[in-house]
């Protein structure tokens, strides 16, 4: 038991060092963006790219980066057994929302404009 203690905190020490060296190149992105301010734009874009692509290499080693992959595996699994609505159906529900706006929108009109009548009607 305590063999699986040590490997487990040894891990979570190696996982903390993961997301030390994460926000480090972060950190290097931002700083070096603004250090190297006077190249032009679309080198400090690809040198940030670069620096952003490691990180999140290193993101992904660890232990919520296996999950997070996994979550986004699982996620274009489910996405690909959507059945999306076909353009007369798109087209039917967008009209229904609108004469239903519409009608709510004229109700609150009718409502405004008696309140509006009776409140007058009252201060005189």
């Amino acid at each position: 038991m305590s063999e699986r203690a040590e490997g487990q905190s040894g891990s979570s020490v190696l996982e903390a060092l993961k997301w030390v060296i994460v926000a480090v190149l972060v950190a290097t992105a931002v700083a070096g963006n603004s250090y190297f301010s006077e190249f032009s734009p679309l080198y400090r874009a690809l040198g940030v790219l670069v620096v952003g692509l490691l990180a999140a290499f290193v993101a992904l080693q660890t232990e919520q980066g296996r999950a997070f992959n996994q979550l986004r595996k699982d996620s274009m699994v489910e996405l690909r057994k959507v059945v999306w609505p076909t353009r007369q159906e798109t087209l039917q529900t967008t009209l229904i929302v609108l004469v239903f706006v519409l009608i709510v929108a004229l109700l609150m009109f009718m409502l405004d404009w008696v309140l509006n009548g009776a409140i007058s009607a009252l201060i005189g």
